[in-house]
């Protein structure tokens, strides 16, 4: 098999859905603080409904993956699209009736999609195969290039689309996003869960949870996702405090997510000449390079800087991390062990949103970044632990 052909049109398809899913969430993450700032009676409630999109990704994980197990992927994306329609409805209206409630429930079920949508990665390592594997994931996630242009600007120039209600034109484009996804899926051809996926003799789930590839897997896709959603959630925020227009954060954003997944194209092959050990400590240290960088000052060029190195960070150590966790289970184990990846991966996810506005009124700009500090270290420790255990044992991807 060579990544042509058919494999490429699957993969690109995977990519456009991951662009306009990552869309979907660049929209909502530039705009979601500030609409609850202003909905809320109580500000430090701000980043709740971020906090609850994250939650909805957390309470669906496992079970979409078990699903996916049983009516195979593509059906399972299907069905987060549908709840993706009506989360946009829902939280459309809600901005316009200027309901808080409302719109976090909106923004749960815009979770929910999400964490349907996320499984387009393990989709991809699954049209890949062991030789493609981590070229495959990686061009996926390259889909979220175009997200850096979709979705801030569509936040942008939608927002006063719907008169007296901002922002309420923004997430009725979500609805857009959601329906060109459904197209996209019903043409993707995904492999359909064999019988020994199905019905093969698994491990216990904490056994394959505790093997030290699948925990510093994971231990690094949570401190890569949370680190990254924690100091991004709390931009806007701290850029609206400085003064600084919504059109800057707009920019930064632009920016921030073009970074997430640019480097998408080679980390791939950069991981397959490498090791993957080897890019996830190099995540590790663009992430301490980004918190240094927040520390250093508040104008608009010291954002820039720091959320595109946030970004560089979280697309080493997390494809690192999503690559890493694939190689830690056999085919019927797939659905546990990616289940358990992605519930902790978003329950980190979802904390980190949820306690972003409150840390980011309590402590300031300045505190927050410094409290994610010892996370970083202990990705790169664990980076470098692990290629030392590999070489130790004569293991590949050190």
């Amino acid at each position: 098999m060579s990544f042509t052909g058919a494999l490429r049109r699957n993969v690109l398809i995977l990519s456009a859905c991951q662009a306009l899913l990552n869309s979907a969430s660049t929209l909502i993450m530039t705009t979601s603080a500030l609409i609850g700032f202003a909905l809320a009676d109580n500000k430090v409630w701000a980043t709740v409904p971020v906090a609850c999109m994250y939650g909805g990704s957390l309470l669906v994980t496992f079970p979409a993956s078990v699903l996916m197990k049983a009516v195979g992927r593509r059906a399972g994306f299907l069905l987060g699209l549908v709840i993706g329609l009506a989360g946009a409805t829902l939280a459309t209206w809600a901005i316009v009736a200027r309901d808080f409630a409302a719109f976090a429930a909106g923004s749960l079920l815009l979770g929910v999609s999400n964490g349907f949508g996320q499984y387009y990665r393990f989709a991809a390592a699954d049209i890949g195969g062991t030789e493609y594997r981590s070229r495959a994931i990686s061009w996926v996630l390259a889909g979220g290039v175009a997200a850096a242009l979709i979705g801030p600007n569509l936040a942008n120039y939608s927002r006063d689309i719907l008169t007296g209600a901002p922002f309420a034109g923004s997430y009725a484009s979500l609805l857009v996003l959601y329906g060109l996804s459904i197209v996209l899926v019903s043409q993707v051809q995904i492999p359909t869960p064999s019988g020994i996926e199905r019905y093969g003799s698994q491990r216990p789930l904490i056994q394959i949870a505790l093997q030290p590839t699948y925990l510093v897997a994971v231990t690094g896709a949570m401190i890569a996702y949370g680190v990254m959603n924690l100091v991004m959630t709390s931009t806007p925020l701290a850029m609206a405090g400085c003064g600084h227009a919504f059109s800057d954060t707009a920019l930064v954003f632009q920016w921030h997510v073009l970074a997430m997944f640019a480097p998408s194209f080679v980390t791939g092959s950069l991981i397959q000449r490498f090791g993957v050990t080897r890019i996830m400590s190099v995540g590790a240290l663009l992430l301490l390079a980004s918190i240094l960088t927040s520390l250093s000052g508040l104008e608009v060029g010291y954002f820039l800087v720091a959320l595109v190195l946030l970004g560089l960070g979280w697309n080493f150590l997390f494809i690192g991390g999503t690559t890493l966790v694939t190689e830690s289970y056999t085919a019927s184990e797939k659905a546990k062990a990616q289940g358990l990846n992605d519930l902790l991966v978003f329950g980190t996810v979802a904390l980190t949103a949820g306690s972003s506005g409150l840390l980011h009124q309590l402590v300031g700009w300045r505190a927050l970044n410094i409290v994610v500090l010892p996370l970083v270290v202990l990705a790169f420790c664990m980076a470098l632990w692990l290629s030392y255990h590999r070489r130790q044992h004569q293991l590949p991807g050190s």
